[in-house]
Order: structure tokens, then C-alpha cells, then sequence
């Protein structure tokens, strides 16, 4: 289709694995069946509950086969969603509420399995943790499974995918984002739904393709054979573009792929200015299966490490076995390097197995993370036992989240003491003593960052939710997103309250947020004098390459003219074009906001 007969169109998302793609759009319609509803006579209803044992079992069977091929060819991480699939559709909330619809209601099946699923879902609802909104589309998978099979459908139709395509669906389940991905004839993927830690996202991060998830109704917007223009790192969509927009994504294009080739020639150089600041640059992981992609890109160690996939659709929580074979996999495979290693970072409405508690108001503030973990001992030293025991492994570093006092340090640290003594008169191994850190995300954390420093080993900005507290405003707020400024003054006043506490402590000071891998920021952190960065994978060598062609002093200079202005705005404007003035070539282009490319018409 021609970029010039049809206007161009263009879609915002959420940038959900780095690169640029330009292709024809293949859609995958994966819409949801029209479920039919049927009242049952006295008769039918312990048939129809047989029909649906079946249906289970039936889908058990598929989930199955469809585990062992994706482990044969994807590896174990894929696979576990799976397994995570066929429990759920054998948990006693699934089955036990259908039984109960069809016996006390006289439904059909599939409208008792489509109203469970929307009871399901709503227990996600207002869940401040993206992980585990995301698992709200994990319930349609199975919904949708268990339904077809009712109905006789096809289900997991394998799909041809042209060369070179640009993937469009609503959403995808697993297998088909892990198979289409797995073919090497996917471009790039667009989604209606999903955030970060969506299967697509995660699928695609894995396998270095291009995605853009969360974009509205892309779906329906885009037709199948249009040119697509897609960013995964800025999450901009532009359909049949025009010749000068196609144009600069072809160039955009150019100047990533030629930016990966020389990653994979500079991966082992360090992060060091021309004047010898040397910042180690670490990426951030959930599945092991990502640790490849950060080593080819030049990753020094893991800088976070998210523990939360291990308790996501579970009927139970992670033993301390499973936890301890998930670290000793991550620090084997990391070879030496550093790997820290954040504990638990969820609230009590999540962890599955416990009491659910009264609904919180205002969960993101409520009881989560090492507030949750200090209320519930004996799942934390569930955890700590399996981190001590795996750090015979490798070289672990631990990290507390939600730290907002020197009081929760104490008892966390004393926690994981008692662990270590418990432990040693089992005569179970552990490894040497490793350094235990914090993550710096309050505001009352970096108030107090001076005490803190005396007692922690180190400290990780998570800057995500601290500009969150900061500035008060909910990023998942449309209303209010566009408030998010990370180069708001007080922000960076109060990162470098926190940079100069840790240097007054003598520890090491590091950021995992995604602030970090920002190239637009490098510079600012390079000023500020972090020690450590830690991003994705594909943020590593851009970073990477605009730090070795700056001095620091150079760094602090424009950090000193950025912090002499007042708003956000001027300070962002000011900071834009200094970065723009310095580089050229290919970091320049990565400096370079699709957002500001305009459609013709829209």
C-alpha cells in the first residue's frame, strides 16, 4: 500500500522492547468469542458439568504440549506461564464458581465460565503493581480455552506469518508471541493491550524485537497489508506514513542497527568519561532468559533483579526450594558478576495462599513490599533462607524495597541474620557475607539519606516511584502523567541529596529506575556521580557510548546550568538542546523524540 494514497495515522503506546521496525501490518484476529447463554433444564445440568470437566481436561492436555514444544525451543521461562495456565484451570476459584453458576443458576458453561472470569478479574482491579495487572489478561487465556473447547473451535491454530511483518492483535497469548517471535519473520509487534511486563513485552525483550504495547484500538485502526512505522523505545506508531516520515524511520532504523553492531564490538570497554569518571552499567532482568541478550549488550552485572514473577498465578507461594533454584540459576549464569537482587516487592492482595485483607483505598501506599514482608516473617525467611543458601553461587548483593526508615532496615537486616545463624547450626552452606542494600523510592528515605547511609551497604534510586511521591501523581493517570517530570527541580535536588549522603558514607550509589536509561539524562547522572546505572538491554550501549565521549566536567557544567533555571520545562528545554548540540550520528538519533514527528493529517 502506498505511504502516499492513504493518510497517515498516527498511535501512541507504550514502548515495551527497544528498536525500530518498518513492515506491512499482518493482523491477527484473536477476538473473543461470542459467548452464548443458555438456561439449562433440571435435566442438563449434571451433563453440562461433565462438559465442562472435559473442556478442562481437554485444555490441560493442549497447555501441556503446547509447555513441552516451548521448552524444547524457547526455554523453561516461557514454558512456566504455561504451567501457570494449567493451574489455573484447576483452581477451586475458577472451577468451584462455575460448578456453582451452572447448578444454582441453570447457565450453560460457557456463559458460567465468562462470568467467572469477569469476577476473577475485578480481584485485580486497582492493583498499584503492573506485574500483577497484567495477570488480568492470563484469565482470558484461560477463559478463552476453556470456552472454545466447549464449543468445538479451533484452538491454537498455528499462523503463517509473512516475512518481515509487523504483528497487530488486541492482545496475544503466550504461545503465539513466543512461537511468532521464535519463526524470525516478525518485525515488530503492536498490541491494543498490555503494559512492560505483559507476555508480549516480555516475549519480545527476550528475542530483541520491537513492540509497542497498550495502543488503544490498533487493531481496528490499522488495516492488514498497511505500512507500519513503529518505535519500540518511545512507543510511537505511524501507519502509512508519509515519504519523509517513512523516510526518517528508515533511517532511524539504520542508525539502531548500526548502533547494535557497535554494541557488540564495545560490549567489554567501560563506561568511562574522557576525563576518567568510571559508572558501571548494569541491567535490569525478571527472567533468566534476558540475561543473554544483557550480556551481548554489555552488562556488567544485574543491577535488579525483580523476584515478583515467581508468585504470579499461583495457588500457593514459591517455596523456599523454588527460590532457591531461580537465584542459583540467575548468579550461575551471570558468571561472577555482581547480581542484586531485590526482595519481595508486593502487597498482601497479591501473595497467593494468604488472607486476603479489606481492600486498601490507596494500595500503592498501603501495606506492600518490606511493610508486607515485616508483617509476614515467615514468608520472608522463606525468601532470605533461599537467597543465603544460593549465594554460594555467585556474586549476590540483597536489596530492600520501600525502605522508609532506618527502624525497617534494622529488623529487615536482623531478619536476615537470624536466617544466616538458623541456617548455619543446620550445617546448610551459605555463601560469605554480601552487601545489603536499599532501594531509595520515599521521599522520608531520601530526607533521612544521611542516617540510612550509615547502615545500609548501599544505596539503589528507584526512581520511578520516588518522582511518583514527590511530585503526587499517579503515572497510571492519564489526567495526570504528563506531570511526571524527572528533571523537575526538586527532583533532581533531592538526587543529589541522596548521591552526596552515600558519598559521605563511603558506599556505592546507583539508579535502577527508568530514569537511568534514558539517554537524555546520561549526562545529569554522569554529573551527579552515581557509581552504577542499571537499564535494559538495549539502553546499555548508547548510554555507554555518550558517557566515553564527555568529560564530567563537561557534565557538570550544563547539570550546574540546568539547576540554575526554576521549571521543569525550562530545564528539560535547556538540558534537550545541550544534548543535541554535543552528539551527533548515531546518538544523536537516539536522542531524538519520535513524538515530535507530526503526522500529515490524522
Amino acid at each position: 500500500m502506498s505511504s502516499q494514497a492513504t493518510p497517515t495515522l498516527r498511535l501512541t503506546g507504550i514502548g515495551a522492547s527497544p528498536g525500530v521496525a518498518v513492515g506491512h501490518a499482518f493482523i491477527l484476529d484473536r477476538k473473543r468469542i461470542r459467548t452464548p447463554k443458555l438456561r439449562l433444564a433440571d435435566a442438563e445440568v449434571e451433563p453440562e458439568r461433565m462438559r465442562m470437566k472435559t473442556a478442562i481436561d481437554l485444555s490441560d492436555r493442549q497447555l501441556a504440549e503446547l509447555k513441552d514444544q516451548i521448552t524444547r525451543t524457547e526455554g523453561s521461562d516461557h514454558a512456566l506461564i504455561l504451567e501457570a495456565h494449567r493451574l489455573m484451570l484447576h483452581d477451586p476459584m475458577l472451577v468451584d464458581e462455575v460448578n456453582r453458576l451452572i447448578v444454582e443458576d441453570r447457565i450453560n458453561a460457557e456463559w458460567a465460565v465468562r462470568r467467572t472470569a469477569r469476577k476473577i478479574k475485578h480481584l485485580f482491579d486497582n492493583i498499584p503493581d503492573e506485574y500483577f495487572r497484567e495477570r488480568r489478561s492470563d484469565v482470558d487465556y484461560v477463559a478463552d480455552r476453556i470456552i472454545r473447547n466447549l464449543m468445538g473451535q479451533v484452538v491454537d491454530e498455528e499462523v503463517e506469518v509473512p516475512a518481515e511483518a509487523i504483528v497487530v492483535a488486541h492482545d496475544l497469548p503466550p504461545a503465539d508471541a513466543a512461537m511468532m517471535a521464535r519463526s524470525g519473520r516478525v518485525a515488530g509487534f503492536v498490541t491494543d493491550l498490555g503494559g512492560q511486563t505483559s507476555h508480549t513485552a516480555i516475549v519480545a525483550r527476550a528475542r530483541e524485537t520491537p513492540a509497542v504495547v497498550g495502543a488503544g484500538r490498533a487493531s481496528e485502526q490499522i488495516s492488514p497489508g498497511d505500512l507500519v512505522a513503529m518505535d519500540g523505545t518511545r512507543g510511537v506508531v505511524l501507519v502509512n506514513p508519509s515519504e519523509d516520515q517513512l523516510a526518517l524511520f528508515r533511517e532511524e532504523q539504520r542508525r539502531y542497527q548500526e548502533s547494535e553492531q557497535l554494541a557488540l564490538s564495545t560490549k567489554d570497554q567501560p563506561a568511562v568519561s574522557t576525563d576518567g569518571f568510571r559508572i558501571r552499567l548494569n541491567g535490569n532482568m525478571e527472567f533468566l532468559e534476558e540475561i543473554p541478550s544483557l550480556l551481548a549488550h554489555g552488562a556488567e552485572g544485574i543491577g535488579l533483579y525483580r523476584t515478583e514473577f515467581m508468585f504470579l498465578d499461583r495457588k500457593t507461594a514459591p517455596t523456599e526450594e523454588e527460590h532457591y533454584r531461580a537465584y542459583k540459576q540467575v548468579l550461575e549464569a551471570m558468571g561472577g558478576r555482581p547480581v542484586t537482587i531485590r526482595t519481595l516487592d508486593l502487597g498482601g492482595d497479591k501473595v497467593p495462599g494468604k488472607t486476603k485483607h479489606e481492600k486498601e483505598p490507596n494500595p500503592a501506599m498501603g501495606l506492600r513490599a518490606i511493610r508486607y514482608c515485616l508483617s509476614n516473617r515467615e514468608l520472608f525467611r522463606v525468601q532470605l533462607r533461599a537467597l543465603l543458601r544460593a549465594s554460594v553461587h555467585g556474586n549476590m548483593r540483597l536489596m530492600f524495597p520501600l525502605i522508609c526508615g532506618v527502624s525497617e532496615l534494622r529488623e529487615a537486616r536482623s531478619e536476615l541474620e537470624a536466617c544466616r545463624t538458623a541456617l548455619g547450626r543446620a550445617g546448610v552452606p551459605v555463601g560469605k557475607r554480601f552487601p545489603v542494600g536499599i532501594m531509595v523510592e520515599t521521599p522520608s528515605a531520601a530526607t533521612i539519606a544521611d542516617r540510612l547511609a550509615q547502615e545500609a551497604d548501599f544505596f539503589s534510586i528507584g526512581t520511578n516511584d520516588l518522582i511518583q511521591y514527590s511530585l503526587a501523581i499517579d503515572r497510571q493517570n492519564r489526567e495526570v502523567a504528563y506531570l511526571y517530570r524527572p528533571l523537575h527541580l526538586s527532583v533532581l535536588r533531592m538526587l543529589q541529596g541522596i548521591v552526596d549522603a552515600a558519598k559521605g558514607a563511603n558506599i556505592p550509589v546507583s539508579m535502577c529506575g527508568e530514569m537511568a536509561g534514558d539517554p537524555l539524562f546520561t549526562l545529569v547522572l554522569l554529573a551527579l556521580g552515581f557509581d552504577e546505572l542499571s537499564m535494559t538491554s538495549g539502553q546499555i550501549p548508547v548510554v555507554k557510548r555518550l558517557m566515553r565521549r564527555v568529560s564530567r566536567r563537561e557534565a557538570t557544567e550544563m547539570l550546574q546550568g540546568a539547576m540554575e533555571l526554576t521549571t521543569a520545562e525550562e530545564i528539560e528545554r535547556y538540558v534537550r538542546t545541550e544534548m543535541d548540540r554535543r552528539f551527533s550520528g548515531p546518538e544523536g538519533s537516539l536522542l531524538t523524540s519520535l513524538r515530535d514527528v507530526e503526522p500529515e493529517s490524522v
